[in-house]
């Protein structure tokens, strides 16, 4: 894959549909998005800022359990293959590169509710 673009899957319970599934996350650098893989309740972030920081700098605050991931990913600054610390929250979504501390924070901006194929690139509400 590209640096900066990764993908990882979460098992939990779906916050519409409740059900037991995979939560797939998809990390690009223009985007990222948690897709449920039971409903297809998706959740899109879009970048706020990106920067280099020290590990707390961006602590997640969310209304509901923060989601603390340690995906294996390509860094857009340094190019190393290594472990990020990804946080998902509510209203937010924080990846983080251990190697260089290159930071990506993306801010909630949109929620629906459409069973896509979780295999495509992307499930895109606007280009359907």
């Amino acid at each position: 894959m590209k640096p900066g673009v990764y993908s990882i899957k979460y098992r939990i319970d779906c916050y519409h549909c409740r059900a037991d599934a995979d939560q797939m996350i998809r990390v690009v650098p223009q985007q990222a998005q948690v897709v449920c893989s039971s409903c297809g309740a998706t959740r899109i972030f879009v970048p706020k800022m990106a920067e280099i920081s020290e590990k707390g700098d961006y602590t997640p605050i969310s209304c509901y359990d923060v989601w603390q991931l340690e995906p294996t990913a390509h860094c857009r600054n340094c190019g190393v293959e290594g472990v990020h610390d990804l946080y998902v929250g509510c209203n937010h979504f924080t990846s983080r590169c251990r190697n260089c501390g290159y930071t990506n924070f993306y801010k909630f901006n949109l929620q629906y509710i459409d069973k896509c194929s979780i295999e495509e690139d992307f499930c895109d509400p606007v280009i359907r």
